[in-house]
């Protein structure tokens, strides 16, 4: 038995799945080149992991990690960056007075992985797990901001934002959207930084546009930008 199995081979099978969508999307195809099982036990399996929210669909049909992951790492208490996000994004709720979340990127998607809810009041709830769309929201945004060129352009095909606008981003640090991804819904989104300054995650607030205005930027960007600043530099404490 070599080092890679555990003797169980089902199990190894769905854990070899799980590892080649750490990569990104892939098709049934691709993942049966990327694993070497057979179509059948490829997409079996699959369906099987999907069942349980391990592994999901993006809006092609491709197979990506599921929300379920995301839901485990915050159980583990082992993530670092959710485990100095949480106090952030609470003080940035308190002085924003509007909810904050903090998203991944997943392949095509992104996913909520921390929040921090408004107390009263209209609020916009996203559900830590919850799988979002690339294609628009302020999070969205900032994540594709800082890609390799090609890949920015190949992500912002079919967006409700374009190159120009994310160069804009790349210069104020921060991006905005009003009715983007929801109608009556703005936000307002800022990177978190790892090391060599690659984006790890995008820090939102969000809420209803009556109060964060048409342009929320302006109003909350010095704001969103100082606790993605703040949590960036506890990451790199921890080391």
């Amino acid at each position: 038995m070599d080092d890679s199995s555990s003797g169980v081979g089902v199990l190894d099978k769905a854990a070899h799945i799980l590892d080649a969508l750490e990569a990104g999307p892939m098709t049934l195809a691709a993942l049966v080149s990327a694993t070497g099982l057979a179509r059948p036990t490829a997409h079996r399996l699959a369906t099987a992991l999907e069942h349980h929210r391990l592994v999901t669909r993006d809006l092609n049909g491709r197979f990506v990690l599921g929300p379920r992951i995301a839901e485990l790492a915050v159980s583990a208490g082992e993530d670092k960056l959710l485990a100095v996000a949480g106090p952030v994004l609470i003080a940035l709720r308190d002085a924003t007075k509007e909810s904050a979340q903090l998203y991944r990127r997943q392949g095509d998607q992104r996913i909520c992985v921390g929040g921090a809810e408004r107390m009263t009041g209209l609020r916009d709830t996203v559900p830590i797990g919850a799988v979002l769309t690339m294609h628009a929201g302020s999070a969205a945004q900032i994540l594709l901001a800082w890609e390799e060129p090609d890949r920015m352009h190949r992500g912002v095909h079919g967006a409700k934002f374009t190159a120009v606008d994310l160069a804009g981003v790349r210069r104020r640090g921060w991006a905005q959207s009003v009715g983007e991804r929801e109608a009556g819904v703005a936000s307002v989104s800022a990177p978190v930084r790892g090391q060599g300054g690659k984006v790890l995650a995008a820090v939102s607030i969000s809420g209803p546009i009556e109060r964060l205005t048409r342009q929320p930027g302006r109003l909350h960007g010095p704001a969103v930008m100082a606790a993605a600043a703040k949590i960036s530099e506890l990451l790199a404490a921890r080391g």
